[in-house]
């Protein structure tokens, strides 16, 4: 293992363990984790052969000058001077629709980076909280696990509904404010929370101008998924979990993937109670 991997493996393991033995805490201090190290590790988790941002700029001009750009990143967020840059805005056709598209959001390579480390930082803490139902977009986690998930319970259950649930246009639409709320009970360290609201304001750039929504994260930005996750656990997965399941008086489950998902209920006895 090379050695910024087992210096970020080490501290990654004591933030878990800590999140797993307070799991209502906030963590006030974490921004010091990111410290050189954890940026080389973030560089290398970070694909290089992926489209450029706005700035054009390509790993290969990156890496000629790595130790001194890493740094030079390091300082701007220590410093609190980081400026995220707008994401630049392309459209890849939807699934097997030839009139659909998907919007993709294309970071800056810096900020993939950067976005890679506070990913990093947050993924040891929420995944002491996530449901074992959620697959979408998690460390050891696929999309095969949660289709052999979803057989193996549908079989167990000898019948029932099976719904399957698309959150629609979920990535253009999260709500910059309860995002927010949702994050702080798990983290509040001033320089993460302002990082994460700076990428939620940054702006995208598309056909030559640059606009400013007032909702979403865009897809393709590598923290993106991190945050949906954190969304849907608290207003999805954790209502499905402490609020539904408890009031039915048969079984039911939930699968999801990211904003895809399948509830299951067996037939009328799951019925809600009122």
């Amino acid at each position: 293992m090379h050695r910024n991997s087992s210096t970020v493996s080490t501290k990654q393991q004591r933030v878990a363990q800590l999140a797993k033995q307070s799991p209502q805490m906030g963590f006030t201090s974490l921004a010091h984790l990111m410290d050189i190290d954890w940026l080389h590790e973030a560089y290398r988790r970070t694909r290089k052969d992926a489209a450029a941002g706005v700035d054009g700029m390509t790993a290969e001009h990156y890496e000629a000058n790595l130790k001194s750009n890493l740094e030079g990143l390091l300082g701007r967020v220590k410093a609190g001077t980081y400026r995220a840059p707008p994401v630049r805005r392309v459209h890849i056709p939807k699934g097997n629709s030839a009139t659909e598209t998907r919007p993709i959001g294309i970071p800056t390579l810096e900020d993939k980076v950067l976005q890679r480390a506070v990913a990093m930082v947050l993924e040891p803490i929420y995944e002491q909280d996530f449901y074992d139902c959620s697959y979408g977009f998690r460390p050891g986690r696929s999309a095969h696990q949660a289709l052999e998930s979803l057989w193996k319970q549908a079989m167990n259950s000898h019948g029932g509904w099976i719904l399957e649930v698309d959150i629609r246009k979920f990535f253009d639409t999260l709500d910059h404010a309860h995002l927010r709320r949702l994050i702080r009970h798990r983290v509040r360290d001033g320089v993460l929370t302002r990082l994460i609201g700076k990428w939620l304001k940054a702006g995208v750039l598309e056909e030559g101008a640059v606009m400013y929504p007032g909702a979403g994260s865009p897809q393709g930005g590598v923290i993106s998924p991190v945050l949906s996750n954190i969304f849907l656990h608290y207003v999805l997965d954790e209502w499905i979990e402490q609020v539904v399941k408890p009031r039915l008086r048969g079984k039911a489950f939930l699968i999801r993937y990211a904003d895809d998902c399948a509830p299951r209920r067996r037939g009328k006895e799951a019925g809600m109670v009122t």
